[in-house]
């Protein structure tokens, strides 16, 4: 007999549940394996996404068989799939902003013989959306897709310029704050550090994520005072302070050509 307090549940609700829980253990998966950044075995998925492995190893078949996921190696791991690579593909040539802004992160690194990039933000991190290594001997740590805590950053920066302290603090964790060498970054000074980028239309960061580069960094605005992408440039740590105004002067040169109105 129906609870006469409680709400009646249709199937309806029930399988819509379902699916949302579905859903959410597919993006789960999703988002493991792109922080992972490697083919993994199942039961360390499972872990990973704290699912157990019986649903875990569905999900994934389901997966595979759609082409999303595919098994690698002894065929024990598991990474993504062509499809996936495909539909990346379809995004860059929808973006505009995107598109125009591979070509121009691959021109300036030709130019300049420094690793240019181009960055924007994705789900509280800064990310590499472009990146094109420079001509020097030793190469420097870049790579598309990675995603790095925004303190530890210039165009952190900059893609938070704008934002009022609360919107700052909740998007900034204690760990982000730790920079890889251990020592740690005072907030105040993070926020103070944005208002500057902010006010002088660029940011240069030097030995944070590693004590040998300095990273320049200028914003892409996709309305007046809204920071939608940075481009910027890795360059060592000993850069002379000319050659770093050179820099940043190509660097605002080509960012203002992919801005709204650029």
């Amino acid at each position: 007999m129906q609870d006469g307090n409680a709400p009646a549940v249709s199937v309806g609700q029930k399988t819509g549940g379902s699916r949302e829980k579905g859903l959410n253990r597919v993006l789960e998966i999703l988002e493991f394996l792109h922080t992972t950044q490697r083919a993994i075995g199942i039961g360390d998925l499972a872990k990973g996404v704290n699912a157990p492995r019986s649903t875990t190893y569905t999900v994934v078949r389901s997966l595979v068989e759609a082409g999303l996921l595919e098994m690698a190696g002894d065929g024990n791991r598991v990474y993504f799939g062509k499809k996936l690579y495909l539909y990346g593909m379809d995004y860059v040539r929808g973006n505009d902003l995107l598109r125009r802004g591979r070509q121009e992160v691959d021109h300036l690194s030709r130019e300049t013989g420094e690793t240019s990039e181009l960055c924007m933000l994705q789900s509280g991190r800064y990310t590499i959306v472009h990146s094109s290594p420079g001509t020097r001997p030793f190469r420097i740590s870049s790579a598309t897709g990675l995603q790095i805590p925004l303190p530890w950053t210039a165009s952190g920066r900059l893609l938070l310029a704008g934002m009022d302290r609360a919107d700052i603090e909740a998007m900034v964790s204690e760990d982000d704050l730790t920079l890889p060498d251990g020592r740690r970054l005072l907030l105040d000074d993070f926020v103070t550090d944005i208002a500057t980028a902010r006010a002088t239309g660029y940011c240069v960061t030097s030995g944070l994520v590693d004590a040998y580069t300095k990273c320049l960094a200028v914003p892409v605005f996709s309305a007046p005072g809204k920071v939608e992408a940075t481009m910027c440039l890795v360059v060592p740590i000993d850069t002379s302070e000319e050659r770093t105004g050179n820099l940043l002067g190509l660097l605002r040169d080509r960012a203002a050509r992919l801005s709204i109105g650029g």
